[in-house]
């Protein structure tokens, strides 16, 4: 497995990580419990790793040799809930660039 690939990986599962624990820990904490911090405190890395994703991402199609199906797929993915996880399990984790 190439080092982009293990790279890409990582980034992917934590963008997937800090993308729910945004959703569904900092910002009803915001909201329901008027506390705005971790949203402060989870929402400057998760949009560098949500753009490191999408970079990657694109960057790595090619050696991949995705379709543009695939790779859309793989975009769209990092707006959804648990969708790097489907990604890392349907496309990256048997995968040899």
């Amino acid at each position: 497995m190439s080092t982009l690939l293990t790279t890409f990986r990582i980034v992917a599962f934590l963008e997937g990580t800090s993308y729910i624990l945004l959703l569904f820990i900092a910002t009803p904490l915001k909201y329901f419990a008027d506390d705005p911090q971790y949203v402060g405190m989870l929402g400057m890395p998760h949009g560098v790793l949500f753009l490191a994703y999408i970079a990657m991402a694109i960057f790595i199609s090619k050696d991949m040799k995705w379709s543009n199906k695939t790779l859309w797929t793989v975009l769209i993915a990092g707006i959804i809930p648990f969708g790097t996880f489907y990604v890392d399990k349907k496309y990256l984790k048997n995968a040899h660039a």
